[in-house]
């Protein structure tokens, strides 16, 4: 494989090739293909494929978040990937950027939350020294329980108007860290509409916890893989190590290595992983029939 054609094969997969995903079945088609994707793209750049980059169809001067607001394909787009969450077609999770949403394909979502969700989602967050929860984003869950979907503005109201706007922000990224909660929908008035996880998608969480972490590690690996058809070790690690300890996601590359489920192929002058091809099996031509006199 050459660069060109693994750059190709990327933008092929990606939808990058001037064919745009426009609908709510091509979009959910698209996230099965590529099993996650952000958004918006980063800077510096990660081996990943963005939900406007497929929205538009092309790569060229893509908007960042930072630019989205005054771009209309980012409000078309955005438009797009709500509905993908009202639908459950999407997931969606924080990753690096809160403010970048990291979506994931419905077959994906156990896998991802097997590795950051909570184990035991029916007892409720609690406070104590070794708690993850703030006692303000345990007031927010018991809101969400009850009265969820609900949206930020009306959470808000609910918690006292004492609340400061970043104070509730950092309440909801500690639940939404531990996939406590989802945003499910989207409103210019009201903003962010939350529920509880497990009501919203219970199918999904029951899954995820009942996968192993080196179930669940060894699929993400595979998954993110085939998503960039090949990439450098280290950016694989890079990638991974978002949401699990990066000597966890060394190992899990090494076992799938052994057992040949992955293997290296160059591009150019570098050695990269990918997921290993399935053998080609030989089948002769099949001889033209003697003829019978």
């Amino acid at each position: 494989m050459t660069d060109p054609e693994l750059l190709q094969a990327r933008m092929q997969k990606w939808r990058l090739d001037g064919q745009p995903v426009r609908t709510l079945d091509e979009a959910r088609a698209f996230l099965e293909s590529v099993g996650f994707c952000l958004m918006y793209p980063m800077r510096p750049a990660i081996p990943l494929p963005t939900f406007v980059g497929a929205w538009v169809g092309a790569d060229d001067k893509l908007p960042a978040r930072q630019h989205a607001y005054n771009d209309p394909r980012a409000k078309e787009a955005t438009e797009l990937m709500v509905r993908a969450l009202r639908d459950k077609a999407a997931y969606e999770a924080p990753l690096i950027d809160e403010n970048n949403a990291f979506l994931l394909a419905p077959s994906v979502f156990p896998y991802f939350y097997s590795l950051v969700g909570e184990r035991n989602p029916k007892h409720p967050p609690a406070i104590g020294p070794r708690s993850p929860y703030s006692p303000l984003a345990c007031d927010a869950f018991e809101i969400i329980r009850r009265r969820g979907p609900i949206s930020k503005t009306k959470l808000g109201v609910m918690l006292g108007g004492s609340v400061s706007n970043a104070g509730l922000d950092r309440g909801l990224s500690e639940l939404w860290a531990k996939l406590r909660i989802t945003r499910v929908d989207y409103t210019v008035e009201e903003g962010s509409v939350w529920d509880e996880l497990s009501r919203w998608a219970p199918d999904v969480v029951r899954e995820g916890v009942g996968i192993s972490v080196p179930e669940a590690l060894s699929a993400l690996v595979s998954k993110y893989l085939d998503c960039v058809i090949a990439v450098d070790e280290g950016e694989a690690e890079n990638f991974l190590a978002n949401f699990v300890p990066r000597t966890r996601v060394k190992e899990a590359i090494h076992a799938l290595l052994s057992a040949r489920e992955l293997s290296f192929v160059h591009v150019g002058s570098k050695s990269l992983l990918q997921v290993t091809p399935p053998k080609q099996v030989y089948v002769p031509k099949n001889r033209r029939p003697e003829r019978v006199s």
